[in-house]
């Protein structure tokens, strides 16, 4: 069986070709977390020729970005601006082309992912790199390990630091090598973790934003869904955080819905408690793919999906998957 190492390997091969050619976009997620923000960043950091960009970028990111003066473009989702000798394109923790945000140009693409689930279709001279991990960092911290260990300075290590420990759910959803990956990145660096920490912990919510949680909070309905208490509400935003909100009020699964320009968007968080008991987000959202179409995907205890279909429809499938999901005594 192929290792993660004979695939940093093809990684590494796979790169230093396109680089050698022309431009390379190393494309994140459209949700802009630090994980694929900082998995971009720091692999453009070793190649000249590469520029990470994207169309989301959260705040956490945002801050991570103004801190570290690393270069990011921002793409328009309608008419993204790809250089012209653009050769190749890289995606990082994105399992689905839904996930992007946008259409991706006619151009080789290699895929770095840690999710469960995956929905890419891989062509004769495309990449896929899969790493059952906690967060997309621990692979791009590897390749730089291995092939370009002059590009760790200070700003990349807390850029991957920082979307391992967001991914990660602060360490809750970590294992053994999760923690090894964090010590190495720690080890090899000055960074204060105590004060470090504290920029993540500071991330404060405007007054809309606490006006749209309460809503949120005023819109919830709780229900056993099969033998799963499932709490859920419809927001405008701050889907992962209100999932969050569920979650510490009870919710053994926790659903947040949104609609927009005719698309709904489905969030899903559960602890690790829920998932050891046999619960596992990802496959849900994949198996409500495959019944009403969109595209689905992610962790055991955080997924999301996503399709043209009316919020009703896209929460009944949820909830009738979730009903199918039997507890682990």
């Amino acid at each position: 069986m192929k290792s993660l190492n004979d695939d940093l390997d093809l990684l590494h091969n796979w790169l230093i070709s396109a680089a050698e050619q022309g431009a390379i976009a190393i494309i994140c997620g459209s949700n802009g977390d630090m994980d694929t923000i900082g998995s971009a960043l720091s692999l453009a950091s070793a190649f000249p020729q590469a520029m990470a960009c994207g169309v989301g970028i959260s705040k956490i990111a945002k801050r991570m970005i103004a801190q570290t003066k690393a270069p990011f473009l921002q793409l328009s989702d309608e008419a993204p601006m790809w250089p012209k000798k653009l050769v190749a394109v890289v995606c990082v923790d994105a399992a689905a082309p839904s996930q992007i945000g946008l259409t991706l140009p006619d151009v080789p693409f290699a895929i770095i992912d840690h999710h469960d689930t995956n929905s890419w279709e891989i062509g004769e001279n495309d990449l896929l790199i899969k790493g059952d991990v906690s967060a997309t960092t621990q692979i791009i911290f590897a390749y730089l390990q291995k092939f370009h260990p002059r590009c760790l300075s200070e700003e990349v290590r807390k850029l991957l630091l920082a979307g391992l420990i967001t991914d990660s759910g602060r360490f809750k959803h970590a294992n053994a090598e999760t923690f090894r990956c964090a010590g190495e990145l720690l080890m090899g660096s000055k960074i204060d973790y105590p004060k470090f920490l504290e920029t993540f912990e500071s991330d404060r919510m405007t007054d809309s934003e606490r006006g749209a949680m309460a809503a949120g909070m005023q819109r919830m309905e709780s229900k056993n869904a099969g033998e799963w208490y499932l709490m859920h509400t419809r927001v405008g935003a701050n889907e992962g955080r209100m999932c969050n909100v569920l979650l510490a009020a009870g919710a053994e699964v926790a659903l947040a819905s949104r609609t927009r320009d005719g698309i709904t968007r489905l969030t899903a968080r559960a602890p690790r408690v829920s998932t050891a008991r046999g619960v596992h987000l990802g496959k849900i959202m994949e198996l409500i793919a495959e019944k009403i179409g969109g595209d689905g995907g992610g962790h055991a205890g955080a997924a999301g999906w996503s399709g043209p279909v009316d919020r009703i429809t896209a929460e009944s499938a949820f909830i009738h998957a979730l009903s199918g999901a039997k507890k682990e005594r």
